[in-house]
């Protein structure tokens, strides 16, 4: 489908394009794959909102983006760990800004101890997916005023781990594995955007998920050095299994080539409800370990089950 990529940059996918008069919201947009996300936008002339919960590293982050890029970026205190958090930045976000035309659902955790939210959820279901379930849905009326809009999920390969468990999302019956809550959050995130698209399309609004590729962020930030050690190593075993090489780690402006891809890339125009991987829309597959999306992360009942659940859990619902 596109002419780029395992290799390619953020800078190479937005080459020749022009988004100025275009509003950018990142969310974890004051490190790794979303600063570098803002900072690629923002460089073709987008207006960038930073999201993130600590104040002091998204003051910094704007100031050095608008320094190098010279664009417009303001910044929005969000904790997505907190649906009071997420519910007063929304606010906050509705009566300052006029518009969103991409909304770019960056943040996360991964592989990190049994945790949970404020709200009482396990942390990365409840951040990875239920957070951005509820700011997304909040920032809704800006979304419908933007042009042409998209929301981009960050998802992972990591989908491939596990699916979702609808009866125990938050393991408060079941033994925790801090792989396979990751695995069931990024499965989310791709359910999700299957949901989002059922319901705006019609509008104009559609939305993806999407695979960055294997980054060394401060996303790893709670993995140990035994963690890093097993995931080079299951990489290695599935390259070896799959009889493919595998390619390694990206940089960081190789990581947000994808995202800068599907939320600019007139190849996705009017067609949502995908999931990509290096700059190009997978195909279902439900037994390479080195790629494409599974059938149970792009299934609409799947996506119907995980919205009820996800109303339920937040206690609000969203009618389109």
């Amino acid at each position: 489908m596109s002419n780029f990529g395992f290799e390619s940059t953020a800078d190479e996918v937005l080459e020749g394009k022009d988004l100025s008069g275009r509003t950018a919201f990142v969310t974890g947009g004051y490190s790794g794959l979303g600063m570098e996300t803002a900072r690629a936008l923002a460089a073709k002339g987008a207006h960038v909102i930073l999201s993130g919960r600590d104040t002091t590293k998204l003051a910094a982050a704007a100031d050095e983006i608008a320094e190098t890029t010279g664009a417009k970026v303001d910044t929005l205190v969000c904790d997505l760990a907190s649906l009071d958090s997420v519910r007063a930045a929304a606010k906050e976000a509705n009566e300052r800004f006029e518009n969103i035309d991409l909304l770019i659902n960056n943040a996360g955790v991964m592989a990190c101890p049994l945790g949970r939210t404020a709200d009482d959820f396990e942390m990365q279901f409840g951040t990875n997916h239920l957070g951005h379930f509820l700011l997304t849905n909040l920032l809704m009326p800006l979304v419908e005023k933007g042009s042409e809009p998209r929301i981009v999920n960050l998802s992972s390969r990591g989908h491939h781990i596990d699916q979702m468990h609808f009866d125990d999302p938050n393991y408060e019956s079941r033994d925790y594995d801090k792989w396979q809550a990751y695995g069931q959050s990024k499965t989310a995130n791709i359910l999700f955007a299957v949901g989002l698209e059922k319901r705006l399309a019609d509008k104009g609004i559609h939305a993806y998920a999407l695979h960055p590729g294997g980054i060394m962020t401060n996303l790893g930030r709670h993995m140990t050095e035994e963690d890093r050690q097993w995931m080079m190593e299951r990489m290695r075993k599935v390259a070896e299994e799959s009889g493919q090489q595998s390619q390694g780690f990206k940089s960081i402006p190789q990581g947000a080539a994808t995202t800068c891809w599907v939320a600019t890339t007139d190849e996705l125009a009017g067609k949502g409800g995908v999931y990509c991987e290096d700059c190009h829309v997978a195909e279902r597959d439900d037994e390479d370990p080195m790629g494409g999306v599974r059938g149970y992360a792009i299934d609409e009942g799947n996506a119907e089950k995980l919205w009820a659940l996800s109303e339920e859990l937040v206690g609000e619902t969203f009618a389109y």
